[in-house]
């Protein structure tokens, strides 16, 4: 009972903080002040973020396929955040579209490819998942309204000093923020797989 109530509880909190992570992801104040520099950031942190609940309810149930339902489940309450951001006024057309899927379809395939292995679920299926969301994310970010038309249209408060931005020094350290982005994904995306699949065991 105990156990049955801590997994859906797992999934309801991973998912809304999942929800939460790509509303920033989105957010047109920091995507115009941090550019590239918090697309890489919030890129990783969704990739985590999808693979500790996903992984978590994959090996749970052991059925191949209920990554991609999780994911769903993260694109659901997006939306509905969006939507409620969006009667308050808040930009609603920067970031929605279900980036999670295909990523967490490799998820899936990797885990039926290996035969429900978790041990090779762990390397495999968070290495993919780390290349591929930062990827997606970027195709994502083409097909959207322009972040800084955007910003112009909605305008934001003045922030206090210790909140201002600094310049982001984009290309002084990297040249291609998906490929930062998926490189440190494919190395952190395997950690949090393997986390996943130890939320299972205890």
């Amino acid at each position: 009972w105990l156990r049955r109530c801590t997994h859906y509880l797992f999934i309801v909190v991973v998912a809304v903080n999942s929800t939460l992570l790509t509303i920033n992801a989105g957010d047109y104040i920091f995507y115009t002040d941090w550019a590239w520099t918090s697309y890489t950031v919030f890129s990783i942190s969704q990739t985590l973020m999808l693979l500790v609940g996903a992984t978590y309810y994959l090996t749970f149930t052991g059925v191949p396929g209920t990554a991609t339902y999780y994911a769903l489940i993260m694109t659901v309450y997006t939306w509905i955040a969006k939507a409620a951001w969006f009667s308050l006024g808040y930009p609603y057309d920067f970031i929605v579209t279900p980036v999670w899927l295909p990523s967490a379809m490799l998820l899936d395939l990797v885990y039926w490819a290996t035969k429900k292995n978790k041990h090779s679920l762990i390397p495999f299926g968070g290495a993919l998942v780390g290349m591929s969301l930062p990827l997606f994310n970027m195709v994502n970010l083409i097909t959207v309204a322009d972040p800084l038309e955007t910003a112009f249209k909605y305008p934001r408060p003045t922030l206090p000093p210790y909140m201002t931005p600094i310049e982001p020094q984009v290309g002084k350290f990297y040249n291609s923020p998906v490929a930062l982005g998926a490189g440190a994904g494919a190395v952190l995306g395997c950690t949090f797989a393997a986390l996943g699949c130890k939320l299972n065991t205890w």
